[in-house]
């Protein structure tokens, strides 16, 4: 039996990682003088944080 607390779980870790993920590239790239190329990264990135982060709920939701 799926036990849907755990794998949202695991997407809420994998959302973080993301969110983790964005401020690191978009600090190297600003370091790096690429502010153009890391404003599309990280709108890039924040659309997958958002569907991870909507999917996280959805499974929460299928708890109840």
């Amino acid at each position: 039996m799926t036990d849907w607390n755990d794998i949202a779980d695991e997407v809420a870790a994998i959302e973080q990682r993301v969110s983790d993920a964005i401020f690191e590239q978009v600090r190297a790239q600003l370091r790096d003088d690429d502010a153009d190329t890391a404003h599309q990264r990280e709108k890039q990135l924040a659309k997958v944080r958002r569907s991870l982060q909507k999917a996280e709920q959805l499974l929460r939701g299928s708890i109840d």
